[in-house]
């Protein structure tokens, strides 16, 4: 596609591993906002529908709560349940994510819609399209708080939580050798979470450096990022 409309971000993981991802530049991201708005609207007028229905118009705080949540938490909460993707991002094919390509957090999904008042604040969303399309990463001032982007799904391999149906099949939880530290856990659970973006091949050259500290240098593993893999969903699953 022309660079004017959409472009590539490399981007680096924690790990020093650089990749490219394809960010979603305004039209698409206005496609899939309509969308959304749609699917919005649909749900206030389904509300009201039924509420004239059974109540004959009455209780009209009921509306005004419903349309306070459907604005303020319907993208939101599709993000962080919908792996990064709102309907209206699904049908576009794009998706949320951090700014290393990592699935998007609950914190900064919260963040970016929390600021989603400033692109309304001379109407028309004037200044998130000013700022989507005046920015080499297609960023509204919200991704810019936040530390997200909004990407093509097929330029980066969405991790979504760590659960045994995105990680390997093979995988089994591992106990380490001796307890991890709180900052050694989440390194560890951040592995897990870039698996699919790293690949096995530089997901074990990362991993071995740490199998050697857990296990020791005269340990040999064969698939390093296994092992690693392996302490992760230990903990995932409620170690402590």
């Amino acid at each position: 596609m022309p660079k004017a409309i959409d472009t590539a971000e490399t981007v680096y993981t924690a790990e020093g591993i650089a990749y490219n991802i394809e960010c979603a530049g305004l039209f698409v991201r206005a496609c899939a906002f309509a969308i959304d708005t749609a699917i919005q609207w649909l749900i206030i007028i389904t509300v009201w529908v039924i509420q004239n229905v059974l109540h004959g118009g009455a209780g009209s705080w009921i509306l005004l709560l419903v349309m306070f949540i459907v604005d303020w938490f319907y993208h939101f909460t599709w993000e962080i349940a919908g792996g990064g993707q709102s309907p209206g991002k699904r049908l576009m094919g794009i998706r949320v994510v951090q700014s290393d390509g990592s699935p998007v957090s609950m914190s900064s999904s919260l963040l970016r819609n929390l600021m989603r008042f400033t692109d309304v604040f001379l109407f028309l969303y004037l200044i998130a399209i000013l700022c989507i399309s005046g920015s080499a990463n297609f960023r509204r001032i919200g991704d810019w708080v936040a530390g997200t982007l909004v990407v093509w799904t097929s330029s980066v391999r969405a991790a979504g939580k760590i659960t045994d149906y995105n990680l390997p099949e093979h995988i089994i939880p591992v106990i380490p050798k001796t307890p991890l530290s709180y900052e050694e856990k989440k390194i560890v659970l951040m592995f897990a979470r870039r698996y699919n973006i790293l690949g096995n091949m530089r997901a074990c050259e990362i991993a071995s450096a740490w199998v050697d500290k857990y296990c020791g240098s005269q340990v040999h593993i064969e698939n390093p990022a296994d092992y690693i893999l392996g302490i992760a969903l230990y903990y995932r699953r409620g170690a402590q």
